[in-house]
């Protein structure tokens, strides 16, 4: 069933990567700065306050307007979201998030280049995992993973110049060669910036850089009867001859048989459970989601993460 589920993974993901792509030219949502407004569906998404400095929207009109396009959605957003992490936690960042794919990525390439997810890592992982995955170490990796992070980094600076600029500008000005200054230099910094992130800072950027996986985090931990994954700690021994698979697939390099505190970060991506449930076949996964009482039980105790 979970293997099923992160071939259901890929592709909210793919998705979701793709939306981020194309959101922009095709008007789905974007910020005008030329317009000086959202553009949101095609429409434009502005709360009228140029019609009342120039007299043709009363004070009350312009205040009905602002609450009706800007305050009542940006509640009604911002609330579903902190109700979905607050029962779920991360969803968006293990299930649709561009940035946290892009991190997968890096991870699986650097590890296959160096032995090591991440140059943080104190030690390399082990070429094959118990749980039948290999990773075999070749230096020639190491040219695809710059290229990775290089194009992502350039492709993410494009996108973002486009939710703020008119994106047929743009694209017709960098295919043409003709990008004004700001332009350049903005995708020049931009570039750069992601570079240095994806190479060197990714994994804290997700913990503790990005505010809305933070707020995500914090609201989950607010719940103790939120979805979180537990360890069956009766059936630890089974992990004695395991080469700790469930550490080492997870992308944000958490121990998923700790308790939920130390699980902060946690993206609900369910990589460990795939991996321990290979691991145990034919038998059952230690590793579950839990939600409600057994998650309240569960979540606060302290479970072994290395045997010898």
């Amino acid at each position: 069933m979970l293997m099923q589920l992160q071939r259901i993974r890929l592709w909210t993901r793919s998705g979701f990567f793709l939306l981020f792509l194309l959101a922009p030219p095709l008007d789905l949502f974007r910020l005008d700065l030329l317009k000086g407004h959202f553009i949101f569906l095609g429409m434009n998404w502005e709360f009228g306050l140029a019609a009342l400095t120039q007299g043709e929207l009363t004070a009350t009109a312009a205040v009905l307007k602002i609450i009706t396009l800007g305050f009542l959605p940006l509640v009604l957003f911002v609330g579903g979201g902190i109700w979905i992490s607050w029962r779920y936690g991360r969803l968006y960042c293990g299930w649709l998030c561009p940035h946290f794919s892009v991190v997968e990525m890096i991870n699986s390439l650097m590890r296959r280049a160096s032995g090591r997810p991440s140059l943080w890592d104190n030690k390399k992982l082990p070429e094959a995992e118990s749980d039948g995955t290999t990773y075999p170490e070749r230096g020639f990796y190491w040219y695809w993973t710059g290229l990775a992070i290089i194009g992502f980094s350039f492709l993410w600076a494009v996108v973002l110049l486009t939710y703020l600029l008119p994106p047929a500008m743009i694209y017709s000005n960098l295919l043409s060669g003709e990008l004004t200054r700001n332009q350049g230099l903005f995708i020049g910094v931009a570039t750069l910036f992601f570079s240095l992130e994806f190479l060197l800072a990714r994994h804290l950027f997700c913990r503790f850089g990005c505010a809305v996986g933070l707020f995500q985090s914090l609201a989950w931990m607010m719940n103790d009867r939120a979805l979180v994954v537990t360890f069956e700690r009766d059936r630890g021994d089974a992990c004695k001859t395991c080469t700790q698979a469930c550490d080492n697939t997870c992308p944000m390099r958490l121990q998923p048989r700790k308790n939920k505190r130390h699980m902060f970060t946690c993206t609900q991506c369910a990589r460990c459970i795939d991996a321990c449930e290979k691991v145990q076949a034919p038998g059952e996964s230690l590793l579950h989601w839990r939600q409600g009482d057994e998650s309240s039980a569960q979540s606060n105790r302290q479970a072994p993460t290395h045997f010898k």
